[in-house]
């Protein structure tokens, strides 16, 4: 019988972080606007964490069934669990894992969408196409790097932004974009020590249909537009001052740049894997604060 520990090893428990981040973000920008509420947001939360451990499990059973996690080279960021390929479940298990917790995002955001109207429906939508159609679908047409900025990036933080009054304004889309493309990013970089095991498999995503070059090169001015946005954001009064706090992390980017300004074809430092993932989490969490902060001020 699969056990709880097994089970939080297929929905990847240690990146659920990310939504966590992005609901900071959005309440942020809602708070900024004047419309942040202490349900809906955890509401939202709990649907974000429902929807991403879905995405984890799902990419889980799809990968063990076509064999590309037998070949992934495994990472502590990327190629999956290794908990299907060890035999620590069945197959089954991680679908059942996934569907569950589809079902639980979806009544959410059925819930939602009885409380805003047909404003949340696009939400609700894509979301279930991002959840289900990601890994048997989007990441075969060259397009999961766009669905994950947009899943679990930047329609996220739209989401909590407009379940909070069922309105959208203009700082939470602003915020959206840093979120849709580290997100993007996320994905990216973490497709290269991949590579052979998604060629064999099948896939179709930016490093096989760019090269190593061209994808790392996607990576780096995806990665250099975050803080420049934010402070474009500043300086044209969308966001308070205080969300420059949101461009500080950014300096973790030199460890994964280095490799993008040197040697693409060789192997990805896990170092600069680390720092691609708390820079992502450190600057969703900060922007949201500065936000807060400035709402607070106000």
């Amino acid at each position: 019988m699969t056990d709880l520990k097994t089970y939080a090893a297929m929905a990847r428990a240690p990146f659920l972080l990310l939504p966590v981040t992005l609901v900071v973000c959005g309440s942020g920008a809602a708070a900024y606007e004047g419309t942040a509420y202490l349900g809906p947001t955890l509401l939202a939360l709990v649907g974000l964490v429902a929807v991403h451990i879905a995405v984890n499990a799902l990419n889980e059973w799809s990968d063990m069934r076509r064999g590309i996690d037998l070949n992934t080279v495994r990472t502590p960021f990327s190629g999956g669990s290794g908990t299907l390929p060890a035999g620590k479940a069945p197959v089954g298990a991680a679908l059942r894992l996934g569907f569950f917790f589809a079902a639980v995002g979806l009544i959410i955001g059925l819930w939602f969408l009885s409380r805003i109207g047909p404003a949340f429906l696009p939400f609700l939508l894509f979301g279930a196409v991002f959840v289900l159609g990601y890994t048997d679908a989007l990441a075969r047409l060259g397009v999961g790097e766009v669905a994950a900025g947009l899943g679990l990036g930047g329609l996220a933080v739209s989401g909590v932004a407009i379940v909070q009054e069922g309105l959208l304004g203009s700082v939470a889309i602003a915020a959206s974009v840093p979120a849709f493309l580290m997100t993007f990013n996320l994905l990216l970089l973490n497709e290269f020590p991949d590579e052979k095991a998604d060629r064999e498999g099948g896939r179709k995503n930016l490093v096989l249909l760019l090269g190593r070059r061209g994808a790392s090169v996607v990576y780096a001015v995806a990665a250099l537009l975050v803080p420049l946005w934010i402070v474009g954001s500043v300086v044209a009064g969308t966001f308070p001052a205080w969300a420059l706090m949101g461009a500080l992390p950014s300096v973790l980017l030199a460890k994964p740049l280095m490799w993008v300004f040197g040697d693409p074809s060789a192997d990805v430092p896990i170092p600069a894997l680390g720092a691609n993932v708390i820079w992502n989490l450190a600057t969703n969490t900060l922007l949201g604060v500065g936000l807060f902060v400035g709402a607070a001020l106000a």
